[in-house]
């Protein structure tokens, strides 16, 4: 699964579609998250929508003719399942039902600080102007991050602190691991995350209490098709053909319009410190994406 490192420099046009849709798309998960578990068990739902949705990945690469993963890729996309979907996504759905959608994301904005922390493990180091970006980002979710609101359930906070690091050890893990070409990873991720996601679900007492609000099966249905089969098929692009800190820099984005949409849809307040926690996650946005131009004299290109 490696790629050309002068080639992962470059945003190319498949590069530049998937960060607008792991940066738009993405960014509306927290809030639909949110309308869903208010109605559905968290975990369980979860397991449910990466189901499905790794099965509609799993139909679409073998109509592309991707062979079929063999049972080591299986294996080996068991602990990323774990990491990135029941520590990932399934800490996240359990804090949803205690905190507000805005501020969950802009705690998952910490990810790319725990990928550039962790990225020497795997071969991996951030450039400096990559670490100045994650170092303004880092002072933008800490303005927002440790508010009252974090400390009015330990378990959620806690859940949720953990949620970005699984995330970011997952996403490591799937840049040394042959899952299978292309949508085909993707689908192997997605369905081994939801079978545990649903295993410990029901282990944790969840049962799917019927009927179910229209809103909340339009929820899960959006989190399905956009949030888990195109948008994860996006990031699975990001990871495979860009750096580590391209790739993760939409957790920085994601806070910005996620707090604006739950002002919009949740009536969630944003304060001044909020626009200037955001203003700091921009500019580190800014500074992971951008790359200085070189001088007429250079002979050599970055």
């Amino acid at each position: 699964m490696s790629t050309d490192p002068e080639a992962k420099s470059k945003l190319d046009t498949g590069v530049l579609a998937a960060l607008a849709a792991v940066y738009l798309i993405w960014s509306s998960t927290y809030f639909v998250i949110h309308i869903v578990v208010e109605h559905m068990p968290p975990l369980l739902t979860a397991g449910i929508r990466f189901l499905v949705a790794g099965f509609i990945l799993l139909i679409l690469a073998r109509g592309r003719g991707l062979a079929f993963p063999r049972r080591a890729a299986w294996l080996r996309a068991l602990p990323i399942g774990l990491l990135l979907f029941v520590c990932g996504n399934g800490f996240v759905s359990i804090a949803s039902s205690r905190i507000s959608s805005g501020v969950i994301a802009v705690v998952c904005g910490m990810m790319p600080i725990w990928g550039a922390v962790l990225g020497p493990l795997f071969g991996t180091k951030a450039t400096a102007r990559e670490w100045l970006g994650l170092v303004a980002g880092f002072l933008g979710v800490a303005i927002l991050a440790f508010g009252d609101e974090l400390r009015a359930d330990f378990l959620s906070t806690l859940l949720l602190l953990l949620a970005p690091l699984g995330w970011a050890l997952g996403s490591l893990l799937v840049k040394k691991a042959n899952l299978g070409e292309g949508m085909m990873g993707a689908a192997t991720q997605t369905l081994s995350g939801g079978v545990l996601l649903t295993i410990v679900g029901l282990l944790r007492g969840e049962s799917l209490v019927l009927p179910v609000p229209t809103s909340a099966v339009a929820a899960l249905v959006y989190l399905i098709f956009f949030g888990s089969v195109i948008g994860f098929t996006a990031y699975n692009h990001l990871l495979v053909h860009a750096r580590p800190a391209l790739a993760m820099s939409y957790a920085y984005v994601n806070p910005v319009l996620a707090v604006l949409l739950g002002a919009w849809l949740g009536h969630e307040s944003i304060t001044l410190t909020t626009l200037a926690a955001l203003a700091l996650i921009v500019l580190a946005v800014l500074a992971i994406v951008t790359k200085p131009r070189p001088t007429p004299l250079t002979l050599r290109t970055t």
